[in-house]
């Protein structure tokens, strides 16, 4: 049996990046970097202080730490791929030829290969 199989016309990758038909990736990210931040404020407040009162007022003070998951929009991790994605936003773009993917800086309006047509 044949586990390797090669990509048909269906599946091969688009020259954003994702392959054709599948849904687009998740963005994570913020309109901008201080909104950002603001929001992982929120989530590692929500999480220590929800820990750190536990002493104090006892173990219902951890029902505000799922509150940080609506910050985070996921995970500490989810926030982290967000920051990334905020700074990069931009700044980097994907070229796909052959298969082969990179990242490049991008180019600004007007300037570029994209810009001759």
């Amino acid at each position: 049996m044949d586990t390797l199989k090669s990509l048909d016309t269906a599946e091969r990758v688009t020259p954003a990046g994702s392959l054709a038909g599948a849904p687009p990736a998740k963005d994570f990210g913020s309109a901008s970097v201080p909104r950002h931040l603001a929001r992982g404020a929120i989530g590692f407040g929500l999480i220590i202080g929800s820990i750190a009162l536990v002493p104090v007022a006892g173990p219902v003070t951890l029902l505000a730490a799922p509150l940080a998951l609506i910050a985070f929009r996921g995970c500490p991790t989810c926030w982290m791929v967000g920051l990334a994605q905020t700074v990069s936003r931009g700044r980097l773009e994907r070229q796909c030829v052959d298969g082969v993917c990179s990242l490049t800086k991008a180019h600004p309006e007007g300037h570029g290969p994209k810009a001759s047509r």
